[in-house]
Formats: C-alpha cells, sequence, structure tokens
C-alpha cells in the first residue's frame, strides 16, 4: 500500500533512514515497499539490499518535484525504468530543460497528485489519493476517474517529534523562520506507517482504488546484480586488442626504462599482464595510460602514486614513476587474481593543469559516460545549531554563544528546544557535494543507474557516493591536485623565462644521489618542499640524518600518525642511530626488512613476512593486510585469517610463541601502515622539490609563494627567499605582475598579495603596462587603470609608485585632490578633460619605520626590516639556534619570531610545539607542556623572549620551554597621538597553527617491539 516512502536522502525533507524504514515496515508486517526519495535515487541500491535481507520486496521509483510543486510520482517497472526518469532529471538538473508536466515514460507507472492531472491519462498513469481527499470523489469529475485511481499514503516521518524535525529541515530549506513557513511546503500529517489493514479499511468504500493499487504493486520489480564490473571495458573495442596493445606498450616501456636485456623485468612484466589479462583490466591500465599520455602531450608534470606503482607495467607506461624492482614492491598489493575489483590509480597534477585534464577526460570517454562521484554532505553540530537556531528566530550573538559552547546547559526554551532538535540531526545528509578526485568512467550511459547533478564546479556528479559506487561495479578513477607540483612546474618555466634554463625535472634520477640535495636533506632545509617541509618533519629528518631516497621513503611513511602512534617511528630512529644496539628477533626480518631494522614501517611488509616467514602466497599475504586494514573487515574474516597464518607457521616448524609475537606485530601495524609505493611517490616528488631549491632557490621560493600552498604562510617562504640571497622587494606598478616575479636576484612581490586591491584589477596593471607601456607618474596610472581612492591609497602605502620619486605623504594628498569622490568609470569624462594643475604641497617628514607599519597592515608581515627591528628590547639572546646542539641539557635565554605552533594532546593535556626564527634568521623547536602553557601562553603572532632547557634527540635539538613573553612593538609612527591605534599593527602580524585531535602517543617504554633474538 506504500508507493510514495521518503528516506532522510530526500534532502531536507525526510527523517528516515533506510534502516528506520525497513524496521517500521518489518514491525507492522509489511511485505513490500517503494522508495521514492524527491528528485534522487541516491538510497535505492541500500534500500534493495537492505530490504532482500529482511525478505521485504523492494520497489523503487522518484518523487519528481519543481521546488516544492509535486508534479508526480514515478514507479519503476523494472529496473530500467528509473533510467527513464534519470535522463528527465539529468536533463533538468545539468542543462536547464524544464520537467514536463505529463512525461512519456513507457517503464515506469506514474502516479500524479490531484492538483496535477492531466487531461487524458494514458495506461500507465494514474491518480494518487490520500484518505484525507477521500471525500472530494463526490465531485463529477474525480468520480469518473476512479478506475483510475490508487492509494496515496507517504511516508515522510515516524513520530510527533520527526514531523516537527520535518518542519524544521523544510524551514532550513526555505530559509525562513518556523512561525513563517508555508503549509505548501510541508508535508501531511498523516504521513507516517500504519498497520496496511488500517489502510485498507479506510479506503474500503472503494474497492477499485485497493485494486489498483495492488495490481500496479505486483506489476512492478526491481532487479540488479550487484558487484558487476560498470566501468569501461575496453579501450579498443575487444579484450583481445587491449591485450595487444597493453603488452606493446608495456615492452616499449621496458626498453626505455631498463634497455633490452633486464631478465627479471622482462619475467615481471609477463607475470603482470597474464594477471591483468585474467582479471580483464588491460582496459582499465589504457584508459589510465591514454589521459597520461594526453597530459605529457600537454607538457604537464604528473605524479602517478598510491599501490599502482607496485605495477612494472604502470612503470613501463609511465603512469608512475617507481621502480618496483629497486623497491622490492609487491605487484599482489596493487593487483591479485583473489581481488574481483579494478584497483585505483591515484594520480597527481598541479592544481593548475587539473581542470584540463578533466576537461579531456569528459571529452574523450563522452560526457554521458563519465562523472565525479558524488559526496553526502551530513549536518555537523555546530552548523546545525546554527541552521535550527535560524529557524526558531534565535538572534546572532545567541547563536554565536550557543555554538561556542554546544553543551552547556541553557534555561531559555526556545535555546533547550534547539539543541534537542540540533542533536536529533547529527549524521543526516544535508546536501550533495562533488568528491574531491574521483570519476568514474562507465560502459553504459551513467543515467541508466543514477541522475546527474551539477554542481558550481562546472563537472556532473552521480547522486551516490564511492562506497555505493564500489558495491554496484564501478571503481573510480582517482584524479587529484596538488601546489606542490604547481610550484615545480613554475620553477622550471621560470627558469626558462629568466635564465635560459632548461631542467628536465621528469627525469628522476637527477635528484636522489645529489651530495648536495642529500646534505640539505639531513639538515632538515626543505621549507617550500612537497610533504617535507613541516616542522615534525624536517625534525625526523635531522634525527635520522637521512642523506639518500631510501631512508626518505622510509621517513615519508613513518611521519604518517598510525606508525608514529605506535610507536615504530621512535624505535625506527632508535634502531637507525645504534645499529648495534638490537638484534633482529629472527632471520627472516633480518633478510626481508633489513632496509627497516626489522621493523614493519610499510603494507607491503605485512605481505612480505607472510609470505618468508609464515609461507603464505602473496597473494593471501595481501588478503591477510586487507582484512586487518578496515576493507570488509569482520570478525569472522579475522579470525580464518588469523587461523590460517598460525597453521602455515605450524608447517614451517616455527615455534608457537614467536608467531604469536609476530602476529602480534601485524595485527597492531596492518591497520595503518602507509604502502611504501606511496610513500616512493612521495619522495621522488620531494626530491624533485629539493634539487630546485638546492640549485636554483630564488626561482622555487617566488614559485612557492605564487602557488599560494604549503605548511606555511607567505611570510614564511619570503624570509627563506631572503636568506638564500633574495633582495625582496614591495609591489611596484612599473615592475611587478600579478603574480610574485624576479629579475636576477631581485624579488618583486606580486600584486596579488595585496587583499585590498580586487584581483581583476592586480591583473589589469600589468596588462595595461604590457599594452602601451610603462606608467610615467600616478597620474598617468589614473588616467590608464579605472581605480577608486581607497585602492589607490593601499597602492601608495605599499610603495608601488615609489619609482617617481615622489614621497608617499605627497603621493596621498595628490590622490585625494585628483580623486576625493570621483568615480573611476567617469575618469575620462571629468578628470582629464583639461591638463592637471600643478600644486605646491608641504614637506611632510616620515619616521624611517613607517614603512614597515605599513607593510604589516597591507601584507601582514614587514618587508622593509625585519620583526626584530620593531621591538621596544635591544636585546637579542645569549644562543643562536646554529649553536643549541652544543647546549644539550643547559638553560638558555633566547628572543625569536614566532612561525608556527602545533596543538598536541596529551596524557596530561594540551601540549604545543613551536617553531621559531632567530635573529639570524635561522629555524629552531620548541616544546610547551599544559603547566607551562597555563602561566605562559601563546599570545598569537610576534617575537617572544624564551627561557628554557635545550634536549637534543638524535642530533635535533628542541627547547622544553619554562617560561615565555611576548616583547612588544615599539609605538606605530603613523598614530603617535592616536593612544588606541598606537599598537594595533602588532597583532596583524600572523602565526600558522595546526590543530592535532587524536589519542596521546605513548611513552618509548609502551612500544613493546622486542630487540633481542627470539629462536
Amino acid at each position: 500500500m506504500f508507493l510514495n516512502c521518503h528516506s532522510f536522502h530526500s534532502l531536507r525533507y525526510g527523517t528516515l533512514s533506510i534502516d528506520d524504514l525497513i524496521s517500521q515496515a518489518l514491525a507492522l508486517g509489511i511485505k513490500e515497499l517503494v522508495l521514492t526519495d524527491v528528485n534522487t535515487v541516491t538510497g535505492v541500491y541500500e534500500f534493495k539490499k537492505k530490504c532482500e535481507e529482511n525478505n521485504i520486496r523492494p520497489i523503487v521509483g522518484i518523487e519528481v518535484r519543481n521546488g516544492s510543486k509535486l508534479y508526480y510520482i514515478t514507479i519503476a517497472k523494472e529496473f530500467k525504468g528509473l533510467a527513464e526518469v534519470n535522463r528527465m532529471l539529468t536533463s533538468y538538473n545539468c542543462d536547464n530543460i524544464e520537467l514536463p508536466l505529463q512525461p512519456e515514460l513507457r517503464d515506469n507507472f506514474i502516479i500524479y497528485p490531484l492538483s496535477n492531472i492531466p487531461k487524458n491519462l494514458c495506461d500507465n498513469e494514474f491518480v494518487g489519493i490520500y484518505e484525507d481527499e477521500l471525500n472530494l470523489l463526490v465531485r463529477p469529475e474525480l468520480k469518473k476517474i476512479i478506475s483510475k485511481m490508487v492509494i496515496l499514503c507517504p511516508i515522510t516521518f515516524s513520530t510527533k517529534k520527526e514531523y516537527n524535525l520535518h518542519r524544521i529541515l523544510r524551514s532550513i530549506d526555505n530559509n525562513t523562520l518556523l512561525s513563517k513557513l508555508s503549509e505548501k511546503e510541508v508535508c501531511k500529517k498523516i504521513e507516517y506507517f500504519r498497520s496496511p489493514e488500517s489502510i485498507l479499511k479506510t479506503y474500503a468504500n472503494y474497492p477499485e482504488i485497493i485494486t489498483n493499487t495492488q495490481m500496479l504493486l505486483s506489476q512492478c520489480s526491481f532487479d540488479f546484480a550487484f558487484g558487476t564490473p560498470r566501468n569501461r571495458k575496453h579501450y579498443t573495442g575487444t579484450k583481445a586488442d587491449d591485450l595487444k596493445l597493453l603488452t606493446r606498450l608495456a615492452y616499449a616501456g621496458l626498453e626505455r626504462r631498463y634497455g633490452r636485456n633486464h631478465e627479471q623485468a622482462k619475467q615481471r612484466i609477463e607475470k603482470e599482464l597474464k594477471v591483468i589479462n585474467e582479471l580483464n583490466f588491460s582496459g582499465y591500465f589504457l584508459i589510465t595510460w591514454d589521459i597520461i599520455r594526453y597530459s605529457n602531450s600537454m607538457g604537464f608534470m604528473h605524479v602517478g602514486r598510491g599501490s599502482g606503482a607496485n605495477s612494472i607495467v604502470a612503470y613501463c607506461l609511465g603512469i608512475t614513476d617507481i621502480c618496483p624492482i629497486e623497491l622490492d614492491l609487491y605487484f599482489e598489493r596493487f593487483l591479485n587474481l583473489n581481488r574481483k575489483s579494478p584497483p585505483d590509480f591515484d594520480i597527481d597534477w598541479s592544481w593548475q593543469e587539473r581542470d584540463i585534464i578533466l576537461d579531456y577526460i569528459f571529452n574523450r570517454y563522452g560526457k554521458e559516460f563519465v562523472a565525479f562521484c558524488g559526496t553526502n554532505v551530513e549536518f555537523k553540530y555546530r552548523s546545525i545549531i546554527r541552521e535550527v537556531g535560524k529557524a526558531f528566530g534565535l538572534p546572532k550573538e545567541e547563536l554565536d554563544e550557543l555554538s561556542k559552547n554546544p553543551e552547556r546547559v541553557f534555561r531559555d526554551d526556545v535555546v533547550k528546544q534547539v539543541q534537542k532538535y540540533g542533536k536529533l540531526l547529527e549524521k543526516f545528509p544535508n546536501q550533495r557535494s562533488m568528491h574531491s578526485c574521483g570519476i568514474i568512467i562507465s560502459e553504459e550511459p551513467l543515467t541508466n543507474f543514477t541522475s546527474l547533478e551539477m554542481p558550481p564546479k562546472g563537472f556532473p556528479i552521480v547522486q551516490w557516493d564511492m562506497h555505493v559506487a564500489e558495491e554496484i561495479g564501478f571503481e573510480k578513477f582517482d584524479i587529484l591536485s596538488q601546489r606542490g607540483l604547481g610550484t615545480i612546474n613554475d620553477t622550471v618555466r621560470l627558469l626558462e623565462e629568466k635564465r635560459g634554463i632548461k631542467v628536465n625535472i621528469k627525469d628522476t634520477t637527477i635528484s636522489k644521489d645529489e651530495e648536495k640535495c642529500n646534505e640539505f636533506l639531513s639538515q632538515g632545509r626543505t621549507i617550500g618542499c612537497f610533504y617535507i617541509e613541516s616542522p615534525a618533519m624536517r625534525g625526523l629528518l635531522r634525527r635520522l640524518k637521512c642523506d639518500n631516497y631510501k631512508v626518505l621513503v622510509a621517513a615519508s611513511s613513518i611521519i604518517r600518525p598510525g606508525v608514529a602512534q605506535s610507536g615504530m617511528m621512535r624505535e625506527y630512529i632508535f634502531r637507525h642511530n645504534n645499529p648495534d644496539k638490537f638484534e633482529y628477533f629472527h632471520p627472516v626480518f633480518e633478510k626481508q626488512l633489513g632496509e627497516t631494522y626489522g621493523i614493519m614501517v610499510y603494507q607491503e611488509d605485512v605481505i612480505r613476512i607472510a609470505l618468508h616467514y609464515g609461507g603464505v602466497s602473496a597473494a593471501d599475504g595481501d588478503i591477510l593486510r586487507r582484512a586487518m586494514s578496515g576493507k570488509g573487515r569482520s570478525l569472522s574474516a579475522l579470525q580464518k585469517v588469523k587461523d590460517d597464518f598460525f597453521a602455515s607457521c605450524r608447517k614451517q616448524g616455527h615455534p608457537e610463541e614467536l608467531s604469536k609475537e609476530i602476529y602480534r606485530q601485524i595485527e597492531s601495524f596492518a591497520g595503518y601502515s602507509f604502502c611504501k609505493a606511496h610513500s616512493a611517490s612521495y619522495a621522488v616528488e620531494s626530491y624533485q622539490s629539493l634539487y630546485l631549491k638546492v640549485y636554483y632557490p630564488l626561482e622555487f621560493m617566488v614559485s612557492a609563494i605564487n602557488n599560494m600552498g604549503g605548511f606555511y604562510r607567505t611570510e614564511v617562504y619570503v624570509h627563506e627567499a631572503k636568506m638564500s640571497g633574495g633582495k625582496i622587494l614591495n609591489p611596484c606598478v612599473n615592475r611587478s605582475e600579478y603574480e610574485t616575479t624576479i629579475y636576477g636576484d631581485e624579488i618583486y612581490l606580486g600584486l596579488m598579495l595585496l587583499e585590498k586591491v580586487e584581483s581583476k584589477l592586480a591583473q589589469l596593471v600589468p596588462k595595461e603596462r604590457m599594452a602601451n607601456g610603462d606608467y610615467r607618474s600616478m597620474e598617468d596610472f589614473i588616467k590608464r587603470i579605472p581605480i577608486g581612492i581607497e585602492t589607490l591609497q593601499t597602492l601608495i602605502f605599499i610603495g608601488a609608485f615609489r619609482f617617481s620619486g615622489v614621497p608617499k605623504n605627497e603621493l596621498l594628498l595628490k590622490a585625494r585632490v585628483l580623486l576625493g569622490d570621483f568615480k573611476p568609470a567617469k575618469r575620462f569624462q571629468t578628470l582629464f578633460e583639461e591638463p592637471a594643475k600643478e600644486y605646491r604641497f608641504p614637506e611632510l617628514k616620515r619616521n624611517v619605520f613607517e614603512d614597515a607599519f605599513d607593510e604589516i597592515e597591507i601584507l601582514s608581515f614587514p618587508v622593509s626590516c625585519t620583526p626584530f627591528d620593531l621591538l621596544q628590547t635591544k636585546y637579542r639572546g645569549t644562543v643562536m639556534a646554529k649553536e643549541l646542539t652544543h647546549h644539550h641539557k643547559k638553560e638558555v635565554k633566547m628572543l625569536a619570531y614566532l612561525i608556527s605552533r602545533k596543538h598536541v594532546p596529551t596524557k596530561r593535556g594540551t601540549m604545543y610545539f613551536g617553531t621559531w626564527t632567530d635573529v639570524e634568521g635561522n629555524y629552531f623547536d620548541t616544546a610547551h607542556f599544559p603547566d607551562c602553557l597555563e602561566k605562559y601562553p601563546f599570545q598569537g603572532g610576534g617575537c617572544y623572549l624564551l627561557l628554557g632547557i635545550v634536549e637534543v634527540d638524535f642530533h635535533f635539538p628542541t627547547i622544553t620551554i619554562t617560561k615565555m613573553a611576548k616583547m612588544p612593538f615599539i609605538a606605530d609612527p603613523r598614530y603617535s597621538h592616536d593612544e588606541e591605534k598606537k599598537y594595533e599593527a602588532q597583532q596583524r602580524i600572523k602565526e600558522d597553527v595546526s590543530m592535532t585531535f587524536r589519542a596521546p602517543y605513548p611513552q618509548e617504554n609502551e612500544i613493546g617491539l622486542p630487540r633481542k633474538k627470539m629462536f
């Protein structure tokens, strides 16, 4: 009887999850159910699975609405009926084609409400009658179509509280107060489950309506095979031709990568091709290769990472740049005969080039067949409070207070209601969004499975997420973007453009064994370099004295939170620095994990130990890894894996106690480990960045500034450029570009860094200069650029007209005389009809530090001097950063500028790790424990006087702070007579703050990794 059930996938309308719908239907003995969410199929696949698990016959359709107006309900006669409605909704969502009031949908039953009955009803069209509309059937125009009517008992909520929640959702959707919510926006008060018997009793006087409803349901089905591969199957058209092309490309790449006589590589290619063909994944590899081929043809740089780098075929095709033989990477980690779903390649491009790659994919493979995965963005508690509070009419001040203190008990009854209903909305889907990188390339038109939607980004999305995609047979291609590649690309381009130097950065051998790069690496001089610039990573590199590629690969893995939390990172550092102070507790660990001192650092290590110690196959070793990593994890699956492992160990003759210890390590490690190929891919890109930083530091730092990305704020990269010998200059309308640029060793900051200057205008300034020559004066600039007085003042304050030789004060007076209330659009009509008058201005003196305070106000950091120069104190500390390693266990007093701080939870409370520069510009790190922070907290960006004890941990000094105080700047000379504004500028000095919310790491004595033999 229930032809029209809504779940909470009817966004901001339904209040029931799929589980709720099914459990309530079960309780009433309902044997068939129709899910018809509003304009979406998001829940239909979960609905089918769970209905069948509970012996309920699933039927699906879509409730079609235009805004709040119900047009009709479609119910698919069979699965292909959904495709008809999907195509119609896709046209509406993506192409702005109006929804028809009477659609032609042959494979659907269509149920119209009384408000939208067409003149003529086709065989598959009916009119739905609510129980509170039965009294209307005495009307002649309705009486004559009773033979075309069905029962309409929608399901939207289950309790009075949920009805109120539905009303709140409708208020949120309409951005209106509950008190002003229109009745037409809200469902009927009878839209909840009742027993089928009571429904039949209500309609007993109209047996024809009951018969029609039962007949309609009996003719519908939802047959769908989960897990059937639905990705595009072939690249060439047939499986045989795909294998032929893949083989030819792989062997061509083999010769390019390894030469003609590399037998080991040849054997591995043959082995991989056999598995790829057997699992029908040749097309998947070729499509990925095709995307890379296009990228290369455009001169783009990419990074293929993730487990795909375990494949030598991927390496030979140029998808990845990691040699799996060099790093002993198992293909089975990526693909094996036990894996029935395609693996996914993770491929990064520069953030500037990714959209071009996406355009190619959509055009090459057809917009009917390509879309992004969707994601359901859930209501989050803080935003819920704001949304629900607005619906109840709470003022902004109360919402701010409530959001900051969500657990506080408020006396106000309205606030209590907001909190009560807010909690009900947690985990509810709120809106659909785009997966950050996952793309589906389908064999059939995607509208066979889903409607498509068009988010603001401009690429269509499916209506379900990656987990549903995998369940129904789709595997995504991960097309990612990052700013690290942008920095590398821009550096290479800048070198060729400014200095005529061509660097083949794609040649990954140029930096791996480069002595000077390794020296920088071991010293942690890596700011600006992808993945290895954070304080934690630079500290790890110094502790390891990391000076080669393989140690960097390991460092890229052990820095991950899971490995660090297990204590494996600490143990690795100890063994790396003390190779003679531990024993391998079994020869297999020495032979197979000697590179990492017997410690499992990578996911592949689980396979390696299972293979060489346990005697299982590499494919079964991957099953062990997957079972423990949460992929399809279940207690029964884990128990079987465990039983198989111990049985195999007994066959090998290993002592039970030793096997238990090894399994304990695998078990504690496998769930959070990092893929070695992933680490290796990161390490290659890190080295590429480092190579450019070492040999072309100014161009590299300019590119880092322009890519606006990385661990630190722009100021830090500007500081790095300065430390590398660059002369940093403020934006100039005659020398600067939109982005920061370089002439020899002079670095002109880009106009894009001026927050108060609109992007369009910042781009116009160099464009107009290129077209019509340099600006001769500020007056000439005003004539050529449509600019208002406020923006012009910003350019004057930052020194953008210093080429004219006219002092800032005089320029400001001139600007105000020339522009006043002048509107930029009318500049040609008024300002320059007559020659500008010459004015004699009084001579105004400027304090030497006024420029620095202008810079802080506009850029958030000084350029013309250092922050130390602006301090009231002349004291500069007793010790410099470069001397700290000589002061182990000694107290030091330092004056330092705050770069960043990281919040870290401990068992005693919150602590922070700080990163600073001393007056010489060198970096050092501090630790601030909870008891110290209570007395001496951070007070924002700026300079501090620090007192603490130096702890040198494996070559890396950290100061444990006992006292600190923020040092005041001199009074701002621009406001010498304004007591309130004298010290305002100092508040604009920034710091980088990163927050970590995790369980505290264990102490050293909690690691529990044996350092003695156990055999």
